[in-house]
This record gives structure tokens, sequence and C-alpha cells, in this order.
């Protein structure tokens, strides 16, 4: 798979809060060429059917290989939990998902095995979390807690906020009283609110799911000899609706500016 190396990475996301995760493939694979695909017309997935995420996540994965991808990275909690399967037995190329990275990475940090994971409604309730950890064969209890409020508050922009202060203490609370001894930030939004979230919950541990997906893909590129060793790699992104401050919110999540961006149109698959 030599001939590969220099094929991009594509990544998908509902909207995009998946530049958090490319934020970070950029750091650890600064020579990586990535396709970012955020399907920003029919956000946000967690609200949607099964059926209907599972027919998107689809979608997207067919864009992203029509444009040459070598391995598809799921930048998407709710696809994660309920489309991974289905797109890795539909693939001739790899896929990997957010979600068994950060599990992993919270089973090395954990020693009380008292384990809090914090995302949408959608990927909370999806029992995908328990069903990863179950096939690491963990011995843990892992304590649930539903954000949805979160999201929007990260795209509006108010990372510091009294209001998200406040908020973040209303759904956290329950997690300190359990006295859990590590998180895991299971959203790609959450990272942004990692200072406001440490400040409530103090000296445990914090996994940040979007750098560990990083860090195992690395791992996985090296192996299958994919792995681009220049010096920048490019990045282009797609999306599928340009709203009115989408620049500014993915410059927020992508930690740098957004020079190649277009909109592009699914229909059809």
């Amino acid at each position: 798979m030599e001939q590969l190396s220099d094929a991009p990475i594509g990544v998908f996301d509902s909207g995009i809060g998946g530049l958090t995760v490319v934020k970070e493939i950029r750091k650890i694979l600064p020579g990586e060429n990535i396709i970012y695909l955020g399907d920003t017309a029919r956000l946000p997935y967690g609200t949607k059917s099964t059926e209907a995420i599972i027919q998107f996540s689809l979608e997207n994965t067919r864009f992203l290989i029509s444009r040459g991808a070598k391995f598809i990275v799921i930048a998407c909690y709710s696809s994660t939990s309920v489309a991974l399967d289905i797109i890795q037995k539909s693939c001739h190329i790899p896929v990997m998902g957010v979600i068994k990275p950060g599990v992993k990475k919270v089973l090395e940090l954990s020693t009380t095995g008292r384990i809090g994971v914090i995302g949408t409604t959608l990927t909370i309730y999806s029992g995908a979390y328990e069903k990863a950890f179950r096939e690491l064969d963990a011995q843990c209890e892992i304590l649930g807690r539903a954000c949805p409020l979160l999201v929007p508050l990260v795209e509006e922009g108010w990372l510091d906020h009294p209001a998200t202060e406040l908020i973040i203490g209303s759904y956290l609370q329950p997690l300190k009283d359990d006295d859990i001894d590590t998180l895991l930030l299971g959203c790609t939004h959450f990272p942004l609110l990692m200072d406001s979230i440490k400040k409530f919950m103090g000296p445990i541990n914090y996994v940040d799911a979007s750098r560990e997906v990083g860090v195992e893909l690395a791992e996985r590129l090296k192996e299958l000899k994919m792995y681009n060793q220049a010096e920048r790699g490019s990045l282009s992104i797609y999306l599928t609706d340009l709203s009115m401050n989408f620049k500014e919110i993915g410059e927020r999540f992508l930690g740098e500016p957004m020079k190649d961006f277009s909109r592009i149109s699914l229909k059809g698959g």
C-alpha cells in the first residue's frame, strides 16, 4: 500500500465540530493530506433516526472515497455509535471511529475504575461506550451524562461565559458526587470547554478523544505503510451548507485559518 502514502485521509462529521479531530491529526501527522466533509445541511445527526444516520454516513463515506481517500475517520460520535460496523463492512479501505481510541486511553489512566463519559444524548444512550469497554474486557463502572446544551454554547462562542459554567456544573455534579477518577469527553465540541470542565471537576484524569484518534491513526498508517512523510500536508474542507458564521466557528475548532473550503451536494449519494 505504499503507493497510497500521498493519498488523503478522509474525515467526516455531521457539522464542523469534527475539525477538532482534524486539528489533532494535523499536529500528530503534519505531512498527511486531509479531506474534511461536514454535513452541515443535515445536522445535528443526534436527533435523527438510526436509519437516517446510517444513510447519511454511507453517503459521506462514498464522497470521501470518490475524492481518493486512503483511510476514513468518522469524526462523529453519532455516526460512530450506530454506523461504524456497517461502514467498515462496506468499504475497501480502512475505517475508524472516535469512540474506541478514547476508551483505550481511559483504561490506561483510571485506577479506581469509576469512569465518567459526557456526550450528546444519542451517543450516551446508544450503548456504544458500554460496548467498547466490554469489547476490551474492562472491569469498570461507566457513568454517562448527556450534555446536549453544551454543543450550541460552544458554537455560540460562549466558552467561558457564566451561563456555560453554570450548565457545566449542573450536568457534571452527579459525576463529581460519584467520585469518578477519569472523565472522557465524548463529543467533538467539548475539548473547547476543557478549561471550564477542569475548573469544576478538579484534579482527575481527562481524556480528549480527538487527540487519541490522531495517535491511533498514526499507528495504523505506519502499520499499513500508508504514512506520508511530507513536511506539511494540505487540508480541503467540504461543507453541505455554508451558514452565516461557519468560518468563524470552524476556525475556532481548527485552531488555524480555513483557507480551502467549498460547498458541495450529496444528493444521489
